[in-house]
């Protein structure tokens, strides 16, 4: 059973930065591509859409959205089976519920949710104005 928890979510002013990470386990971690999404107030009714934020293969190749280049950063720990956001020059419109992902296999860096296929919980970032 694959598991991943989230954790690092808060609230801040804007311009701030939080860092998140996200703890792998019950598979063979270093070999997956891990990516972060995230879902806005405005998007949490059932079905809505869950945005690319970035992701990072095992590799350490990163891919960003548009919205968060030069802001936000991924980097992972394969020693210790964990993966971060670090989230800098934050935005009202970075409030969301943000979620760490993972492929089943390593094969490039996909910004589709349907591309992956374990999930974490997510936890919740607040940016005040």
């Amino acid at each position: 059973q694959v598991q991943l928890v989230e954790s690092g979510g808060g609230l801040v002013q804007t311009g701030g930065s939080l860092r998140l990470s996200c703890a792998a386990s019950g598979r063979t971690f270093s070999s997956s591509t891990m990516g972060w999404f995230r879902q806005a107030p405005s998007r949490q009714a059932p079905g809505s859409e869950r945005e690319f934020v970035g992701a990072i293969s095992w590799r350490s190749n990163t891919e960003y959205a548009d919205s968060v280049k030069g802001r936000f950063t991924i980097a992972r720990d394969n020693a210790k089976n964990t993966v971060y956001l670090q989230m800098n020059s934050l935005k009202p419109e970075d409030t969301a519920v943000y979620y760490c992902a993972s492929t089943r296999t390593g094969s490039g860096l996909p910004t589709s949710r349907y591309e992956y296929a374990y999930w974490g919980q997510g936890t919740q970032v607040t940016v005040s104005s």
